[in-house]
């Protein structure tokens, strides 16, 4: 993957409202031109028109249409935090309701539009802002847990950095796949049998 290819770069950082609203305007319209075309067919002009602006004040903002699907994902990843730590249950005996908090909190972060993350997830270029922030996110969400985690009574494994990487990767990458093919396994049974795999580890079930 490339650390950092200048040609996804948004070419301008809006200063004032208006050049701000452009550039929402730009982002909502192709995220239903990639939605309802596919990428390859979501082409820049098709986004110009659907933003009702013209191809050279798209370009303006965007360099191309990669630029513009890495930004969407990284509005994307920005907007996905989980619920803070200490606003859980830890009291002895709920630990699958936090579990199951925490599962349901990654599902509702990628069920807006599973087309759209599909295509985010196949398609995007991984530009050195968009690692960035991955790894920057992905830090964070793990803090939460691992804190969680030494805060509850009913947790039994030994390794709580440890424990806190495996289920935030898990959790994560688990929502996205079912989220992005959302016909493979129904949510209800998928968030059942992931909070009980999570819990039975946690509680160091044999």
């Amino acid at each position: 993957m490339p650390s950092g290819d200048r040609r996804l770069q948004p070419r301008r950082k809006p200063r004032q409202v208006r050049a701000e609203l452009t550039r929402d305007r730009i982002l909502t319209a192709a995220a239903h031109v990639f939605a309802e075309h596919g990428y390859a067919a979501g082409t820049t002009n098709r986004i110009a028109e659907r933003a009702r602006i013209s191809i050279g004040s798209l370009y303006q903002y965007f360099p191309n249409k990669d630029g513009i699907l890495a930004e969407l994902l990284l509005r994307h990843i920005d907007r996905g935090t989980w619920t803070q730590a200490d606003q859980h249950d830890v009291s002895p005996g709920s630990l699958e309701s936090t579990v199951r908090a925490l599962v349901r909190d990654a599902i509702d972060n990628h069920s807006d539009d599973p087309q759209l993350l599909r295509i985010m997830i196949e398609e995007a270029s991984f530009s050195k802002e968009l690692l960035d922030t991955i790894d920057r996110h992905r830090g964070y969400r793990v803090g939460q847990v691992r804190d969680l985690l030494a805060r509850h009574p009913d947790v039994r494994v030994r390794d709580l950095g440890t424990a806190a990487e495996l289920i935030v990767t898990t959790v994560e990458m688990n929502s996205h796949m079912l989220m992005a093919a959302p016909q493979a396994v129904p949510v209800e049974t998928f968030e059942k049998e992931l909070v009980a795999m999570v819990t039975r580890y946690l509680r160091g079930d044999q």
